[in-house]
């Protein structure tokens, strides 16, 4: 007789990174919610099975949810959550005076307000670095311990756990059944060559995600042409090479360069086919990574599917904004060993 799977739900699932992972590790994902029509697009084509609901979460009711799943409180196996973070970002508060009053922090507390109500074996809550220093934090950490949850959190690189990209993460998992430690690391970092390995070429793959290549104007071309293959930088070229708009510029050191082979990605963000918005410039090619590479090192298969009613730069967003499949099954895994 074949055994059952754990049941988890997948909050602010966006296009399906978490769930992905979860159904790795050997969950079923009975449900998820998120509120971006597009994302939810994306998610359905891949979980056909999962009970996904288009709705802003502040207005779900935890219980009336949990009914239409079929399931009572106390008898989910795993909440996951992976609330925006874009208010927590290093970035946001480093140039920001308003980072603690971004409305989009406070979704966390709706992950929290599920936990209450659903009450939930386990729980796996991810955001950005930030989230660990923010008031909130303490605030988080005391309504789960109260409600019996042991926990175990940290800032931990996705890069250490089979993620061919560099992407500090916060991490929190809890249960109310015994106490829980977070995944041991990988011996081997996955690299920009180990995902690309076996890819076709760029705009003549048959796949229009790896297809849709970015037209540059010639001034920006030559300048991409000149930058060192593996690895280089637009700061490897004389001043008179660089951009007009770059001259001045000294936040961002990373733009217009390349990637490494045989180095993980850098974090990969909402404008990842953008040569402009990071180190996004394929290793040897005068090109930005395409859609399908971004989203091979945020850890997607190859096979994985994306709405095509929408455009390249929010496909982007939804791949940026993604938590690398990989990642969630490391840690969820902790979870199926009892």
């Amino acid at each position: 007789m074949l055994k059952k799977k754990p049941i988890a739900i997948d909050l602010f699932c966006g296009v399906g990174g978490t769930t992905e992972g979860l159904n790795k590790a050997g969950f079923n994902i009975i449900g998820a919610i998120d509120n971006d029509n597009v994302a939810v697009d994306g998610f359905k084509l891949n979980h056909k099975h999962t009970n996904v609901l288009l709705a802003d979460i502040t207005k779900v009711k935890p219980k009336v949810f949990a009914n239409k799943l079929g399931i009572r409180a106390g008898s989910l196996d795993l909440l996951a959550g992976c609330p925006p973070c874009q208010g927590f970002s290093r970035l946001k508060a480093k140039f920001s005076k308003v980072q603690s009053k971004d409305k989009r922090n406070d979704l966390v507390l709706e992950y929290i307000r599920f936990v209450k109500e659903l009450k939930p074996k386990s729980i796996l809550l991810e955001n950005v670095p930030g989230l660990k220093t923010d008031r909130r934090f303490s605030k988080i950490k005391l309504e789960l311990e109260k409600l019996g949850y042991n926990l175990d959190y940290g800032i931990l690189d996705a890069a250490n756990y089979g993620v061919p990209q560099r992407r500090k993460r916060f991490i929190l998992i809890g249960s109310r059944i015994k106490k829980v430690k977070l995944s041991n690391t990988t011996r081997i970092k996955k690299t920009v060559s180990n995902a690309f390995a076996g890819m076709k070429k760029a705009g003549n793959s048959g796949d229009w995600m790896h297809d849709t290549l970015v037209e540059y104007r010639k001034d920006v071309l030559n300048i991409i042409k000149r930058i060192p293959k593996n690895g280089g930088s637009r700061s490897d070229l004389p001043y008179k090479y660089q951009l007009p708009s770059r001259k001045k510029q000294s936040k961002f050191n990373d733009v217009y360069s390349r990637m490494h082979w045989n180095k993980p990605a850098p974090t990969i963000t909402g404008g990842c086919t953008s040569a402009s918005k990071g180190r996004f410039i394929h290793p040897t090619e005068n090109r930005a990574i395409t859609l399908r590479e971004a989203a091979i090192l945020q850890g997607f298969r190859k096979s994985y599917k994306f709405p095509k009613n929408t455009n390249r730069q929010n496909l982007a967003r939804l791949i940026g904004n993604a938590f690398p499949p990989q990642f969630t099954k490391a840690h969820a895994k902790v979870f199926i060993k009892y």
